[in-house]
């Protein structure tokens, strides 16, 4: 081993220590303890790119909007369990005007981030259909859903789209829905962790395949709007955030406030079930949930058995966040662009010394620049990568832990990386690359 900003034994030793069998199958959560570890033992700061942690203030209108309700004296107050008025209304209006989706106030359901919501939606949908048992996920995808399924002993099956994209997605689908047994479709839109986004010839398949075999879609909005290539940000103008509401009424979304709205700490998101879904009965429901209707089964049942509602001022907050979107006095595309800004400018580092881009196209074009972007170094399995990306002072999580088969490498997100850092970044990757030329 050639010198490297972090000492081998440092790294060997606390790695040793942790009880990791291999660097790059170890969760999210289990890698930001090594680096903290690391860093507490080095005294060297790291390039932290492992969490998806939002980097910037949260949404000034609705931190006031929050401290108002506050001292409104809603603390004391348990909240509807269907969510409170103002922020069912305002978020069927964000969905009209920044989707073009027509949806009910009622079938806007609040929930605990969007972890919640799929949660939620995984513990109903599966009850829906006694023969239906399976979730499929496109992936790449966020690792902690399919630990969900796994803490609620679901069944669930998964396959990469990078080799299936365009009018190939329909023979890839159509050979798991004709199966029989999947009852809904999970993907993220934009793409955690490779950025990835959905053409409309691809949404379209999706609704197409969702309406033939009559299966569920669950679409997670985390990232709405962030495909910088395109500007979503007026409202009931056109481009509108990309969705599968377009072709199937099987639709439900969840749009979280963590991302766009820089509103994590508070938990809070929002799952919209289409009109159709809402108000549709399934039988199967009833011994569980004792209604037949979906929407109502959702509510009553399983975010009552969660949490019995959400925090009651982060609902205000929500609803302040959206009606200053849909009344236009208010552009969350001007805060959060600037990931869009560090991601090309990071990208171009890595390319510039020997990385290659892992997940590069949607379709012919060039992949947006946005939260997350996925690196590899020719020769290196993403194990070996983060291995060694440990004593270069630098963090990312591997693209395995995500459902990848694009081979090996990282996912690399920009929002904790700030400017200041990038010097040292261009310093770390010249070293690492002269060290494995």
């Amino acid at each position: 081993m050639k010198n490297t900003p972090i000492p081998v034994e440092i790294v060997d030793k606390i790695v040793a220590n942790s009880g990791i069998q291999e660097v790059g199958k170890a969760s999210i959560r289990e890698v930001k303890r090594l680096i903290n570890d690391i860093e507490q033992a080095s005294g060297k700061e790291f390039v932290r790119m492992e969490m998806g942690i939002p980097g910037l203030p949260a949404c000034h209108v609705g931190v006031e909007a929050q401290i108002q309700a506050l001292q409104k004296g809603v603390a004391a107050l348990y909240p509807d369990i269907e969510g409170i008025p103002d922020l069912k209304k305002e978020a069927a209006r964000f969905v009209k005007n920044f989707i073009d989706l027509d949806v009910n106030p009622e079938n806007c359901i609040p929930t605990v981030g969007s972890m919640m919501a799929g949660m939620a939606s995984f513990m109903t949908f599966v009850r829906a259909r006694k023969e239906r048992d399976t979730t499929l996920f496109i992936d790449p995808g966020f690792p902690v859903q399919k630990q969900q399924h796994r803490v609620l002993g679901l069944k669930y099956e998964t396959f990469d789209v990078y080799e299936h994209r365009g009018q190939k997605l329909r023979a890839k689908l159509e050979s798991y829905l004709q199966k029989g047994h999947i009852h809904t479709i999970i993907y993220s839109n934009p793409n955690n962790p490779s950025w990835i986004c959905f053409t409309e010839e691809e949404l379209q398949i999706i609704g197409e395949l969702a309406n033939q075999y009559d299966v569920f879609v669950l679409e997670d909005l985390a990232y709405f709007g962030m495909d910088f290539r395109h500007n979503i940000s007026t409202p009931g103008v056109p481009p509108f955030q990309p969705s599968v509401g377009k072709y199937t009424d099987n639709y439900a979304l969840m749009i979280s406030g963590s991302k766009a709205f820089s509103y994590a700490g508070e938990r809070i998101a929002l799952l919209i079930l289409s009109n159709k879904m809402y108000s549709r009965e399934f039988p199967d429901l009833v011994p569980y949930f004792n209604n037949a209707k979906l929407g109502r089964a959702i509510i009553y049942g399983t975010v009552y058995a969660i949490s019995s509602g959400v925090s009651h001022s982060a609902q205000y907050a929500m609803a302040a966040i959206l009606k200053a979107c849909n009344d236009g006095t208010y552009n969350y595309i001007d805060d959060v662009k600037e990931y869009g800004e560090k991601a090309a400018i990071m990208k171009k580092l890595f390319t510039d010394n020997g990385f290659v881009i892992v997940y590069d196209k949607d379709g012919d074009q060039a992949l947006a620049d946005g939260f997350y972007f996925t690196v590899a170094y020719p020769g290196m399995t993403s194990d070996q990568l983060l291995r060694e990306f440990l004593y270069y002072g630098i963090s990312a999580i591997s693209l395995v832990t995500c459902g990848s088969e694009r081979g090996e490498g990282l996912r690399a997100c920009v929002s904790l990386t700030p400017r200041r850092q990038f010097p040292i970044l261009e310093e770390r990757l010249k070293l690492f690359h002269e060290n494995h030329k």
